[in-house]
């Protein structure tokens, strides 16, 4: 070792002032606000599924709020009232209770009745579903004073949309295992399986929208054995759903003309286009559908957005399809409450930690203020109606949530 170097040892190089004279610092304590949370039970459009789980509660619970869940709210996703209780969680007989909360969480947008029952300047979360909803619905929201934030428009801090994420690929999955459903003759399809067998060739699937749909669908078909059609404007997005799915496949940029063409051909149609700020674009025509050949199935994920394909009506679980032009559609806005539980854990996963921050700042201003993607799913906020699309949808003044938020804090 050469002269004048130090040596230490790990001990001493890993201990090196941990034993020195400290500056000293006042204990600080974020202060943090007891919510009290309200998971009413699901009444529209057939919906199974729940907005928070037990696990999801006990964590809640920990944290020091309160939930109150409506009797049988989780029945349906096969959660008991045992289960909410063992997990911290007050059973309320009466849906009045549950809508008396500070935050409601719910999986289908609240009915009419149900706002009038809301606490005012309470918080909703809950999706928007735009075909459904009207002009009174967002009337009533602004007559109350509910800050209200649609699932599917909030974001993450990497700009993804988790709600959406995490629903689509569950609802890429159940897209295609219903359309093979749709496919057998007993559901009045063609009578075609969907992967077809050893000297017969397989059905032909067009997937609209390269996305999280898309790629579980276009997942789920290739592992059916099916023939895949995939078209989307975002080049990138073909790239990585090549990438995920680890060969190259049949692709194109959305051109009417070749989709018109790919259409006439194909046996199902997945439509699996989201909007960022409204309405979903209408890729298919009328005219195009009618071309289609009889008994082909078209299932549009979209409707929750109004639809991506023209003919598209929103339907429910209990009367989940229609004919049209001699094709069969299914569109169900909530394809995922076909598994239940499954979604309802993803979804209670993603709701918990906007709770828990919910609760450790100050103000949910403060968090709106401090969070874009949470901002960009509200769309009422203190009487005022804060989302562009909807104000020229219904025709009602339009107010810029930045400049609220500006203005009070």
């Amino acid at each position: 070792m050469s002269q004048g170097t130090q040596k230490f040892s790990f001990t001493d190089f890993f201990s090196k002032g941990q034993y020195e004279t400290q500056v000293e610092t006042l204990q600080t304590q974020e202060s943090s606000k007891e919510i009290l949370i309200g998971i009413p039970k699901e009444i529209r459009l057939g919906e199974s599924r729940v907005g928070l789980v037990p696990n999801s509660i006990r964590t809640l619970v920990g944290y020091g709020h309160r939930v109150i869940v409506q009797t049988k709210a989780g029945e349906k996703s096969n959660y008991s009232d045992n289960d909410y209780s063992e997990a911290g969680a007050e059973i309320a007989q009466s849906k009045d209770e549950v809508f008396k909360a500070d935050v409601l969480i719910k999986i289908a947008p609240p009915t009419l009745e149900e706002i009038d029952l809301m606490k005012p300047e309470s918080v909703l979360i809950s999706p928007l579903q735009i075909p459904i909803i009207s002009e009174d619905y967002i009337l009533k929201l602004k007559k109350k004073r509910i800050l209200a934030l649609a699932m599917e428009y909030m974001q993450s801090e990497d700009g993804n949309f988790p709600i959406v994420n995490i629903m689509s690929e569950i609802g890429g999955m159940v897209a295609m295992l219903t359309a093979a459903e749709l496919m057998n003759n007993t559901a009045g399809g063609r009578g075609t399986l969907l992967g077809g067998v050893s000297g017969v060739p397989p059905a032909k699937v067009v997937i609209l929208g390269a996305g999280m749909v898309g790629t579980f669908a276009t997942k789920t078909a290739l592992g059916l054995g099916a023939s895949v059609r995939i078209f989307d404007n975002d080049i990138s997005k073909i790239m990585r759903i090549q990438s995920a799915v680890g060969r190259t496949l049949h692709t194109s940029s959305i051109n009417p003309v070749y989709l018109a063409y790919q259409l006439v051909s194909a046996d199902v149609v997945i439509g699996a286009v989201h909007s960022k700020t409204g309405r979903a674009p209408i890729l298919v025509t009328e005219e195009m559908v009618s071309k289609m050949k009889e008994g082909a199935v078209i299932i549009d994920v979209s409707i929750d957005q109004g639809g991506c394909i023209e003919t598209s009506e929103m339907t429910t679980h209990e009367n989940p399809t229609f004919v049209k032009h001699g094709v069969i559609h299914y569109c169900v806005p909530n394809i995922n409450s076909k598994v239940a539980r499954t979604s309802s854990v993803a979804v209670s996963n993603i709701i918990t930690p906007l709770l828990i921050r919910m609760g450790s700042v100050n103000s949910l201003e403060s968090l709106l203020y401090q969070s874009k993607g949470i901002r960009n799913g509200c769309y009422t906020y203190k009487g005022c109606l804060v989302n562009e699309y909807l104000s020229r949808r219904f025709g009602i003044k339009y107010t810029s949530l930045d400049l609220l938020l500006t203005s009070n804090l």
